[in-house]
């Protein structure tokens, strides 16, 4: 059985959870308001070997990371271990999401492109918008081809936020 270490902490856009296995790799980051998705994922990508949640106290020291990049340490989230579940495809793309730099975007049919399959940009967006990974696994730098703010799970107003925090969006 998985054991899952949960924190969770204050961040300027609401109370963000944080759930690592033992080794301390991230297995979901998701916003408070939004943790029934959180938990469905959890159970889509666990139920079989069983899981179970446990409490602690900055697991890994990653609480305090996620700290870190919301007080202007951008950089951090590059560092933070992650070892998802969920199809290859969504690996895949997951990974390529985690290549986009700091303060820049990209548009699905790009994501798609650099997967090797044009054409894909609603796949792309499919696996984009199952991310358990909030933040560290930026979905947030992907946006609509003609640079609209397109959809967010934890919605359109943190994603703006978000990018304006990493520079990409002026004030």
């Amino acid at each position: 059985m998985l054991k899952i270490l949960e924190d969770k902490i204050a961040t300027p856009l609401g109370p963000l959870w944080i759930l690592c296995d033992e080794l301390f790799n991230l297995r979901a980051v998701e916003w408070e308001e939004h943790s029934d998705r959180m938990e469905q994922l959890l159970d889509i990508h666990y139920r079989v070997e069983g899981y179970q949640r446990v409490a602690a106290s900055n697991p890994g020291g990653l609480s305090q990371k996620m700290r870190d990049y919301f007080d202007g340490d951008l950089a951090i989230i590059n560092t933070l271990p992650s070892a998802t579940a969920g199809t290859p495809f969504q690996r895949e793309v997951w990974q390529i999401l985690r290549t986009i730099p700091c303060g820049q975007v990209m548009h699905y049919g790009q994501l798609a492109d650099m997967l090797g399959r044009p054409g894909a940009a609603r796949a792309v967006g499919a696996a984009n918008g199952s991310n358990p990974i909030s933040v560290v696994v930026p979905c947030h730098r992907v946006i609509g081809r003609n640079g609209t703010m397109t959809g967010y799970a934890g919605g359109v107003q943190r994603k703006e936020w978000l990018l304006r925090h990493e520079g990409y969006l002026l004030l």
